[in-house]
This record gives C-alpha cells, sequence and structure tokens, in this order.
C-alpha cells in the first residue's frame, strides 16, 4: 500500500463528522488524520479530537473581526505545518474565500445536511419541511467558491416521517452523514471520485 494520505479536519463545534471520519480511518484505510481545527477554541471537538490521540487546536476567528484573509492566513500557516494531502470540513461554520478555496482545489470535501443542490446555506432541515418533501439527507461534496455547490461526490437519503420536526430530522440525517463522509472519504483518498449513493 502506498503511504496514507495526510487528513486534517475543521470543526466549529462538537465534531460529531470529525469523530466518524478520524475512527474510520484506521486498518487498511488510506488515509490518516494529522490535525483537527476549529474557529472556536472552546468547541467540544477539539478535547475529542486529543483524545483519538489527534493534534487539534483553535484559531479564534473573533479577534480577526472581518479580516477573513487575516483569519485564513493563520489557518493556512497551522495547516501547512501539518502538510496535509486532504482538508475535510466538518461542521465548520465559516464561509471560506475563494483565496482558500482555490489554494484547496480538488483537494477539500464538505458534508452538508440536503440534497444538494436543494437548501444550500442554513436551516436545511426546516427548509425541507416547509417545502413538504418527502426525503431529505446529506451530501458531501467538493468545495469550491460556490456556496455549497462543488461537484458531489456522495449522498444519503432519509424519509420525511409525519410530524417531524427540524430536529428530529436532523438527528436521523446526522446518523447517515456519520455513514457516508467515511465512505466518500475512503475512496477519496483512494483516488476514487465517482459519487456514493447509499440507499
Amino acid at each position: 500500500m502506498s503511504e496514507a494520505k495526510r487528513v486534517a479536519i475543521l470543526i466549529s463545534g462538537s465534531g460529531s463528522n470529525m469523530v466518524a471520519l478520524a475512527e474510520s480511518m484506521t486498518g487498511d484505510h488510506p488515509a490518516r488524520p494529522v490535525l483537527v481545527m476549529s474557529n472556536d477554541p472552546a468547541a467540544k471537538g477539539l478535547d475529542r479530537a486529543r483524545a483519538l490521540g489527534i493534534a487539534a487546536e483553535g484559531i479564534d476567528h473573533r479577534p480577526f473581526g472581518k479580516d477573513r484573509a487575516g483569519f485564513e492566513a493563520a489557518l493556512m500557516a497551522r495547516l501547512a505545518e501539518a502538510r496535509p494531502d486532504i482538508l475535510c470540513l466538518a461542521g465548520f461554520m465559516r464561509v471560506l474565500t475563494p483565496d482558500f478555496t482555490e489554494a484547496w482545489a480538488g483537494r477539500m470535501l464538505n458534508i452538508h445536511p440536503s440534497l444538494l443542490p436543494k437548501y444550500r446555506g442554513l436551516h436545511t432541515h426546516a427548509r425541507a419541511l416547509e417545502a413538504g418533501d418527502a426525503e431529505a439527507g446529506c451530501t458531501v461534496h467538493e468545495v469550491t467558491a460556490e456556496l455549497d455547490g462543488g461537484p458531489i461526490l456522495g449522498q444519503a437519503r432519509v424519509p420525511v416521517l409525519a410530524g417531524d420536526t427540524a430536529d428530529g430530522l436532523a438527528a436521523r440525517v446526522l446518523v447517515q452523514e456519520h455513514a457516508l463522509y467515511p465512505a466518500v472519504l475512503r475512496r477519496f483518498a483512494s483516488g476514487d471520485r465517482t459519487p456514493l449513493y447509499l440507499p
């Protein structure tokens, strides 16, 4: 087997998708986690990453104010030290500039809680319920400068149930996120960009 791809993961909160990714990268997996970073130094996911033996640190975006480029420069400096081959966004709640996405073109993945191209941005589950959709789900895609607009690498679907709330639907979709993202990353790290559709 060739040398494992190095993966860095960006988070903003509890890091549940990060944990799913990190725990999958064992055995014959073609990648290994090398760094977890957050824009919130108090993010619970950082402690979870450290408990898994992964280097983890926060760079607080707030002192940078509206200077997104300055915040991203600080991110890039730390990423450069870790030398990742692949960058995974896992609940990272900052919109990245075109300069940043261009620097990682073809190497950065994101998971989004809707069946893209439907419901880019926030409040995806509430919007699916308001629209009367029969199903919802999640999508892993390559990150481009267009918000939630890069090539789709995988999707998983869940039925919308009678009486569903946004929180209840989100919880069921999250189970699928934890299955889909690791499966797509494994394929991506081995060079397979064929979209994966979970039942």
